[in-house]
């Protein structure tokens, strides 16, 4: 299985580091189960993060008719305009970094993805508002940082409050941390709970919250 994490420019570097950490330790568990690689729509390159001079390298293409899972990441930056997504933005916003990435290859990419049969969209805090952003995800349940509903809500998205949201082949995790519990999830889903499990006493973390599903009786009164 093949875990391709999408970097593009401006992105949360915890939305990235967290996952690959979680992700990659579940494929030393089980040797040849899991490969994670970090990419962009551009090939490889440095790609200049959020948080001032830190920078990841990409080291291949992003791929969808390789991968089987492919994770996007948020932005990092200012705050900006998240709650009214047609304000006015300033450039080191967040609204601005994401719309930057939107005018790159990104989006026919992720779009390929998305149509890809047998293939896993994840996003982590901000990367659910990209993907309504480009329109890609409308009708869908998904979630994001609390301060990016409006993106959703922007994009026709059915905007879930929960840490993690299982949507079929689209899985979203909240806030930046959630990237760990939206990563272990991932690990339980495709290798395991006995691989998640042991991940999970790796890195001293334990899971947090329901991972909501389109499934069962709607509750009444809450």
């Amino acid at each position: 299985m093949l875990c391709q994490i999408v970097l593009f420019d401006g992105f949360d570097p915890l939305d990235v580091i967290a996952p690959y950490e979680v992700l990659f330790a579940g494929g030393m568990a089980v040797p040849g189960a899991l490969t994670v690689e970090l990419v962009s729509a551009e090939g490889a390159r440095e790609v200049p993060s959020g948080t001032g001079p830190l920078t990841l390298r990409a080291v291949a293409a992003l791929d969808p008719r390789r991968a089987d899972l492919v994770l996007v990441p948020g932005a990092a930056g200012r705050l900006g305009t998240l709650s009214d997504p047609g304000a006015p933005v300033d450039e080191d916003s967040i609204p601005a970094r994401l719309g930057r990435a939107l005018r790159t290859g990104l989006p026919a990419l992720l779009k390929e993805a998305l149509d890809r049969e047998g293939l896993t969209v994840a996003t982590v805090c901000g990367g659910s508002g990209l993907l309504a952003m480009a329109g890609l995800i409308a009708g869908r349940h998904a979630t994001t940082h609390h301060l990016g509903v409006g993106l959703l809500d922007a994009g026709g998205v059915v905007a879930i409050d929960a840490r993690v949201v299982d949507d079929g082949d689209l899985v979203t995790g909240a806030g930046v941390t959630s990237g760990l519990d939206l990563a272990l999830y991932l690990l339980e889903r495709e290798l395991g709970p006995r691989v998640a499990h042991a991940v999970e006493k790796l890195f001293a973390h334990e899971r947090r919250g329901t991972v909501w599903h389109a499934t069962g009786p709607v509750p009444a009164g809450f």
